[in-house]
């Protein structure tokens, strides 16, 4: 019989992405006893994505469970501006969906069920396309945005091309960002992960005031770049592209039912980072004792709310880069970031500065932005 026939589930998981991904993984590893079902609509999990985290980014013991689903780990990555590289300690994971997807469906079994549209839902069932109904004391959303965010924001897009190279391209750890390249308007910059010695993931990445994307120009860039150094392309493995809303300010996502993910707003409002936040997350829900959807749902709102109120310095810094800088300036901002000492640069990404580090870090960036122009994107104005 199948765990869904004909029985009350504790949880339904709508949407296979990172944040119900980990949410399954943990529930696996923390609450056996639970039976849920995590429901995707595509044929894999996972969709077509890479995500990372540095180490410090999570804890020890997330980092633990987390590592077994990486597939590719470094003890270090570069940054290279204008004024010279730095190579920054420290761990440095990344995921890749393909991995995600048979590692999860592999453990997941039949809690796993893709090819299942969902086509409507309450905080406590789901309807599919077949026209089956499921029922559940909590039905998750995680399946990111809907629609375009209520908040104002710019946009962080990228066109990735996961690529197998002629020769060689003697990259040790990842190149974070290459801000060297021409700016087009925005910041840009240029990301690598090396995953073999001919093979790596380049991205074309900007800082932008709008979300569209020229796929045919970001890939004659990608190639240009690569030639640059030298290397030329085989194959062409696999092609992703996003465009990331950033926000600038706004209320944190109301939820009228479970909700988690980046449609919750459990982001890095800077950098776009998710997956340390949704393995926060999973720990968190596997850890409750109770999934009753009204109670789950004014639970994760406090989460979401706190989280929010916790990313404001980040949303301000935001306003500083998309509002306050010239465009073609803005990657003087992450310039004059990357000469923080290591720790800071954590903490940073982890999003937990603290004051001091908040000083610091506005002290350094506030030559890069003439006053008038910092203090009206700071009051958002």
């Amino acid at each position: 019989m199948l765990l869904t026939e004909g029985r009350v589930l504790d949880l339904i998981l709508v949407g296979g992405g990172l944040a119900n991904g980990l949410m399954a993984w943990r529930l696996l590893q923390r609450r056996p006893d639970l039976a849920f079902v995590l429901l995707e609509a595509g044929p894999t999990i996972g969709g077509n994505h890479t995500w990372s985290f540095h180490g410090t980014d999570v804890t020890k013991a997330q980092l633990e469970w987390l590592w077994v689903l990486a597939s590719k780990s470094w003890p270090s990555h570069d940054v290279i501006f204008g004024t010279g590289a730095r190579r920054i300690g420290g761990g440095y994971h990344s995921i890749r969906s393909e991995d995600f997807h048979w590692k999860l469906a592999e453990r997941l079994g039949e809690r796993l069920r893709v090819k299942t549209k969902v086509v409507a839902q309450t905080a406590s069932s789901v309807t599919l396309s077949s026209g089956e109904t499921l029922e559940a004391k909590a039905v998750i959303d995680g399946r990111g945005f809907s629609s375009a965010p209520a908040w104002p924001c710019g946009y962080q897009k990228f066109l990735g091309l996961d690529v197998e190279l002629t020769e060689p391209h003697g990259l040790e750890v990842p190149l974070l960002m290459d801000g060297r390249v021409d700016q087009h308007g925005a910041f840009r910059f240029l990301y690598l992960l090396p995953w073999d010695e001919r093979r790596v993931l380049v991205e074309d990445t900007s800082y932008a005031d709008d979300a569209s994307l020229d796929l045919p120009v970001l890939r004659a860039r990608i190639r240009e770049y690569l030639a640059e150094r030298k290397l030329v392309v085989k194959t062409v493995l696999r092609e992703e592209s996003a465009a990331l809303p950033i926000p600038l300010r706004g209320e944190a996502p109301r939820l009228e039912a479970p909700t988690i993910g980046v449609a919750a707003g459990l982001f890095h409002a800077t950098t776009g980072y998710s997956l340390p936040f949704a393995a926060s997350m999973a720990d968190a829900l596997a850890s409750r004792s109770s999934f009753e959807a009204p109670a789950l749902t004014t639970w994760l709102q406090g989460e979401i709310d706190a989280h929010w109120s916790g990313q404001g310095f980040f949303r301000l810094l935001n306003r500083m880069l998309f509002k306050g800088a010239e465009p073609e300036q803005r990657v003087r901002i992450f310039e004059s970031f990357y000469r923080h000492d290591e720790a800071l640069i954590g903490r940073f990404y982890a999003g937990a500065l603290t004051r001091w580090d908040v000083l610091k870090v506005l002290a350094r960036g506030a030559p890069t932005v003439p006053g008038p122009r910092a203090v009206r994107a700071a009051l958002g104005s």
